[in-house]
């Protein structure tokens, strides 16, 4: 009787932790809420430089999730200058999460001759934050650290100035 009792317990404990465990995980990996804060986070940029997203340093947040759409992102960021997104008080991100070796090998270098500061996405965490429309830039409105907005941009049809007003 004493070991069924210990047994059932052990199993209990074992169902209990497992559930805390994936509900702590998904409650990280929720994507952001607009009137909800933007929890902080750091990375690294094409140039190996350092960034802290931090309350109140931005009004946009620009995430690309695939290399495709970050192609034309990247590619529209760039013809609006250097200075167009920290004149906008914006950041653009980048997944490059689960990009084999060989792939970043030929990506960096290309991603360094961008005149616009593209942050690194390479942590799955991360990019999961950031709701996603297949071949749209998600744009997050920021007021502080709280999203006002979320909306999604189209680079190849789209300018985007009409999403950073």
């Amino acid at each position: 009787m004493k070991n069924i009792v210990k047994s059932s317990s052990s199993h209990l404990i074992g169902i209990v932790s497992c559930l805390i465990l994936a509900l702590g995980i998904s409650a990280f990996a929720a994507p952001c809420e607009v009137g909800k804060a933007l929890a902080p986070f750091s990375a690294k940029d094409q140039h190996d430089q350092p960034f802290e997203f931090k309350s109140g340093a931005l009004r946009y947040l620009l995430v690309s999730h695939d290399m495709d759409t970050g192609k034309r992102a990247n590619a529209a960021l760039h013809a609006a200058g250097a200075d167009y997104l920290p004149g906008k008080r914006a950041a653009y991100l980048a997944n490059i999460y689960g990009m084999p070796g060989i792939g970043r090998a030929f990506a960096l270098p290309k991603m360094r001759k961008y005149c616009h500061r593209i942050i690194l996405g390479d942590d799955a965490e991360l990019i999961a934050r950031f709701p996603e429309q297949k071949g749209k830039v998600t744009v997050l409105t920021l007021d502080g650290d709280k999203v006002a907005a979320i909306r999604y941009w189209t680079p190849e049809s789209e300018p985007i100035d009409s999403l950073l007003k």
